[in-house]
């Protein structure tokens, strides 16, 4: 059986990098207004972005380009040099969405593979067979189809890939094709400026014409979120989505998401993905641990089940909760210091999450102890000194950019945390 593709988000370098270590197969990231994530667009540069691709296939992985916005007509040309210099950088893929860019790029740069992105809403064969016509070698499949329509696609054409979300946030209209922002914000949604307005607390008002009655529908004092998905989360179900054998990757949704649920989604996508390659698939263990992520709650989302069988995809009491841990540290490049995101003290313990725990190994010196139990690695530190040789005798902060010395050398990107009280 062919394995499949596991496709992690690179909102910037750092990221990209984390995805890489934690072990996404490919990641996918964008420059400019053309990717549907502006403010991750703005992290990259053209200089940036082509040292990542070059990082990337450095690790014999890939990296996939996100043009999948829908330009107006006065961006077209800026679009055209846009396409040139992406293209120049030697991606393994376009993922695109208009059929006009579809037909631009095979233009400006026909030796680049097309991925057609979900904001095309491809629900059915027909679309499909339409696009693969096009040249599109994969379709990423619109969030809202199941898994028996895309056995049937793949029926159809079967040398067409198919990619479909695991993970991440959910849009409250058909794979962001929502007017609310633009209505509401002047921020349009499909060209990557998204205000996530339905994540907002919303009163409701019922009116009485016969009378004009109007009285306030409250759920409590704050409001409603009436229109606040939950975020997927398939990880239980990769069972029944891989033994299909018709899912060619698996794409976890998030550029603007946090580089700690970059690493941890990535982690855990990937044991669940191999163990279920070595047959020993334990759902339950990689649920808990995307728990430690924030998130709006979770749900299965509509590739198992049918939307109409859903009645808990709707986060109602608030937009965003906290994980069951909380990130406190990242260990830098150097894998030698680490800077603090949260309060870090000394005689305080502090779980580690690795990308790779090959060469890590129980210390202790001056600086502080590592020490492992049941296959996890924990930290405390005996004082805190600055890589400049200070002794830090208060709490480190987030926002302190002083990095702090390691007892030893660990694997860049590793994170502490703490489970969270109550």
């Amino acid at each position: 059986m062919k394995r499949a593709e596991l496709l992690s988000p690179a909102g910037n370098f750092e990221k990209l990098k984390i995805a890489l270590a934690y072990g996404a197969d490919a990641v996918y990231g964008g420059v400019s207004h053309f990717s549907l994530r502006i403010r991750s667009g703005k992290e990259f540069t053209y200089d940036s972005f082509e040292e990542a691709v070059k990082y990337t296939h450095g690790l014999g992985k890939k990296i996939y380009v996100t043009i999948n916005g829908f330009p107006f007509n006065s961006q077209i040309e800026l679009l055209k040099k846009h396409i040139n210099k992406m293209a120049k950088m030697k991606p393994d893929a376009f993922i695109v969405a208009s059929v006009g860019v579809i037909k631009l790029a095979k233009e400006i740069a026909p030796e680049i593979p097309l991925h057609l992105s979900t904001q095309a809403n491809v629900m059915n064969y027909l679309d499909a067979e339409v696009f693969y016509e096009m040249g599109i070698k994969r379709v990423v499949a619109a969030r809202e189809i199941s898994l028996n329509d895309l056995k049937e696609i793949k029926k159809h054409l079967p040398k067409l890939e198919l990619e479909v979300f695991v993970h991440g946030s959910m849009c409250f209209a058909y794979s962001g094709r929502c007017l609310i922002s633009s209505l509401q914000s002047g921020r349009v949604s499909n060209r990557g400026s998204c205000a996530n307005d339905c994540r907002f607390p919303y009163t409701l008002y019922a009116h009485n014409e016969e009378n004009g009655t109007l009285f306030k529908v409250e759920e409590d004092e704050c409001g409603t979120h009436i229109m606040n998905a939950k975020d997927l989360n398939l990880v239980s179900h990769l069972n029944e989505i891989l033994s299909s054998g018709v899912v060619d990757a698996l794409k976890i949704e998030g550029r603007t998401k946090s580089p700690y649920y970059v690493g941890i989604t990535a982690k855990t996508y990937r044991e669940a993905i191999d163990d279920f390659y070595s047959g020993k698939f334990v759902p339950k263990r990689y649920e808990q641990e995307l728990d430690t992520t924030k998130s709006r709650g979770f749900s299965d989302g509509y590739l198992i089940s049918r939307p109409y069988q859903k009645n808990d995809t709707i986060n109602l009491a608030q937009s965003i909760s906290e994980g069951t841990h909380q990130v406190f540290a990242e260990v830098q490049d150097d894998g030698f210091s680490f800077l603090a995101k949260d309060r870090v003290d000394p005689n305080v313990e502090y779980e580690l999450v690795l990308p790779d725990t090959f060469g890590v190994e129980e210390v202790e010196n001056n600086l502080g102890i590592i020490r492992e139990e049941n296959g996890r690695f924990f930290i405390m530190f005996k004082e805190l000194v600055s890589i400049k040789g200070n002794k830090v005798y208060s709490s480190i902060h987030s926002g302190n950019l002083n990095a702090i010395k390691l007892p030893v050398h660990l694997p860049p990107y590793t994170f502490f945390r703490r489970k969270v009280e109550g």
